[in-house]
């Protein structure tokens, strides 16, 4: 949100200039992420947690100022409209505020105003009200944007003459009743909803939108100003169900001020009668269904001296919570003990540990030394952690760099990437992604396609998480790691003038042996007999680029190229070569042991064999029937060349085989390399290979 530095100094007198305070706002958690504008046009680009809804205003920041810098803050008053106020209600009859859900709504004040003129706002307010992008509208809506800005409540004005039977109600809406609201849109109102009602329909939706048919216009003479405590879940309720999101639901969402309505009332009124002119009719009228006061929380110096350390002196924590609005009263006990009465504005402060952060923040984190926690005993570190941090290190030395998605996922993102029962959220933050998700999948596209479109081209992601599945009456949560690619960093990457394939698609299949090959590097980090490669992937894998991967009989990796119909679906502009690693499963083994020995001191000799093979047998069946030969002194075996069509038959292939051998105690003769490559030539023959000349 925006805020105006010279309006936050209204209330307060900081020294230094508007970086200085942008900076000391920053340091105690009231980020300023930007500043624009210049003089009294410069504006904070503010960045205010959830949790602190009090500090979301001009005056809330400029308490935390006042508070940082130890200066005093200006209290916001109402000056006395004189000969302004008639002396009672000008019908004869007192105006009734009725609340009939003492849950949804605490407290309700109520101001009449009457021979008001709607006009333009004066232009200091309309000014400030630009500065923090809120439209001016007219004096009456002015006023309430104007007082929300500046302390924080939201309030709401309707045209007096509209509302029916001389009173409000404050309930739940009936099912089958509608309310058009201030945006125009008829609205099918549920028993769930909290309303403003008058004594014959709905007039507003509580703490989210006011209603058509009451607003304020040119023709309106008088006034009702409402200013009420709404319960957050009750308003976010209300705001979802119809899809809403305003500035008065955004702060009643998080919890409002409940000590704050009367002045709210009394600010917007006196804004309006010295704009429009107008006479207060009566005095406010405050109805109360329940008192909400905080339950004081116990403060214990010896604790916040074992937290942040024995510097901090009883006079200092006194001083910071005191500025910041809390109410100290000392108990008995040594070291000093407190009971501490909350603020109105401070929902968010609920235990001892609350209070002792925000002592941090105010002193200054960076006033703290480093230290390390005392704790009993030795550090053990979780072996799952160092397979984490093995892997992590390994991805970060390919190329890859770390990533985290959203949690949530889509029904349809559920249906294409995963076949396990999905985690239903009874109250999703969206309902774009209302399940909890069952594969990293998703949200790793997502990422891609936010790179590729955004013109960064060459990318490598890889995230580590967890995804989340049903497991009869519970709910599991697995391991996983994904990584991916894109095709022009795998090109890149690959050596200049190296062929692996040639053919019809074969580039294709180069770059899907690159990404291979990453794979293949983490998973031989850990120990393992054998790890072999099927093609048996899942749909959404490019069936003729991509495979599995099988450690010691056990499935722990798909991967390949993504499908080309799933990539045109999601709009990627690039061939996306991804994995998915089974994390659970990939660290019940343990990490492989480094070990080395000396280089050989005898020179090797390569022999090169070229044969005809069966599309279906492929490298890791010849690999192993070369293997299970046991030749001694076989250094390394690897194809170097794959070539399909001319004339070379449908359905066969064509590959160079390049052997080494090597013996570390003398050099071979070439009879004994003869003769290991004779048998290497039967075994691949009995494995239906026909040697080329």
């Amino acid at each position: 949100m925006k805020l105006s530095p010279q309006w936050i100094r209204d209330f307060v007198d900081v020294p230094g200039d508007d970086r200085r305070l942008a900076e000391d706002l920053t340091s105690i958690g009231i980020a300023v992420e930007g500043i624009s504008g210049e003089g009294a046009n410069t504006v904070f680009e503010m960045e205010i947690g959830t949790n602190r809804p009090d500090a979301m205003n001009h005056y809330g920041v400029a308490r935390e100022a006042a508070a940082r810098f130890g200066t005093a803050l200006k209290p916001i008053s109402v000056s006395p409209l004189e000969g302004a106020e008639i002396p009672a209600a000008a019908s004869g009859t007192p105006f009734q505020i009725d609340i009939e859900d003492a849950e949804g709504c605490a407290r309700y004040t109520a101001q009449m105003i009457r021979g008001v003129k709607i006009t333009n706002s004066p232009e200091p307010i309309a000014k400030r009200l630009r500065l923090v992008d809120q439209r001016p509208i007219n004096n009456a809506a002015d006023a309430s944007n104007y007082t929300l800005w500046e302390m924080g409540h939201p309030t709401h004005a309707f045209d007096l003459d509209l509302l029916q039977g001389g009173k409000i109600v404050v309930r739940r809406a009936r099912d089958g009743e509608t309310l058009k609201t201030l945006d125009g849109v008829d609205r099918k109102l549920s028993s769930e909803d909290l309303v403003i009602a008058d004594a014959n329909r709905p007039v507003a939706l509580a703490g989210v939108m006011g209603g058509f048919a009451t607003m304020i216009t040119e023709k309106t003479k008088n006034i009702l100003i409402e200013s009420a405590w709404f319960d957050p879940v009750a308003v976010r309720k209300t705001a979802k169900h119809h899809g809403l999101h305003t500035d008065a639901s955004h702060r009643f969402e998080r919890g409002a001020d409940y000590g704050a309505t009367s002045l709210a009332c009394a600010l917007v009124a006196q804004r309006i009668v010295q704009s429009g002119g107008g006479e207060l009719d009566g005095s406010q009228i405050d109805a109360i269904a329940r008192v909400l006061d905080q339950a004081p929380v116990v403060l214990r110096v010896s604790q916040v001296q074992r937290i942040l350390g024995p510097g901090v002196e009883t006079h200092e924590i006194v001083g910071i919570l005191k500025r910041l609005g809390f109410e100290m009263v000392p108990e008995p006990g040594s070291p000093p003990v407190f009971s501490v009465r909350i603020p109105s504005w401070r929902l968010d402060v609920e235990r001892e540990i609350d209070l002792i952060e925000e002592i941090a923040r105010l002193r200054g984190y960076n006033s703290f030394p480093n230290t390390l926690p005392a704790f009993p005993g030795s550090v053990v570190e979780s072996a799952a952690i160092a397979k984490q941090a093995k892997l992590r290190s390994s991805l970060l030395g390919l190329g890859y760099n770390e990533a985290v998605s959203l949690t949530f996922i889509s029904h349809a993102d559920a249906e294409t990437f995963s076949s396990a029962p999905v985690v239903e959220l009874r109250n999703p933050l969206s309902e774009e992604a209302p399940l909890m998700r069952s594969s990293l999948v998703p949200g790793m596209l997502e990422m891609l396609a936010y790179n590729l479109n955004r013109g960064t081209e060459n990318v490598r992601l890889f995230e580590m998480g967890d995804i989340f599945e049903v497991s009869g009456p519970n709910t599991v949560e697995r391991g996983r790691i994904s990584m991916a690619a894109t095709s022009s960093v795998l090109e890149r990457d690959l050596p200049q003038g190296l062929v692996l394939e040639k053919g019809r698609g074969a580039r294709e299949l180069d770059l899907f042996r690159a990404f291979k090959g990453d794979v293949e590097t983490l998973l031989d980090a850990f120990e393992h007999q054998s790890l072999t490669f099927d093609t048996e992937t899942l749909d959404y894998y490019d069936p003729g680029c991509s495979a599995r991967a099988i450690l010691d009989g056990s499935l722990v990796a798909y991967f390949g190229a993504l499908h080309p119909q799933v990539a045109a679906e999601r709009k990627l502009r690039q061939a996306i070569y991804l994995a998915e690693i089974f994390a659970d499963r990939l660290y019940r083994h343990s990490l492989r042991e480094v070990r080395c020995r000396p280089l050989p001191r005898f020179p090797g000799v390569e022999r090169d064999f070229s044969f005809l093979f069966r599309d279906s047998v492929t490298f890791a069946k010849i690999r192993e029937a070369v293997e299970s030969l046991g030749l001694a002194d076989l250094g390394s075996f690897a194809p170097v060349e794959v070539f399909r069509g001319g004339s070379v038959p449908p359905g066969q292939y064509s590959i160079l085989l390049r052997a080494r051998f090597q013996s570390r105690e003398r050099t071979l003769r070439e009879d004994e390399v003869a003769e290991s490559s004779s048998k290497i030539v039967s075994s691949l023959e009995t494995l239906g290979g026909t040697q080329r000349a």
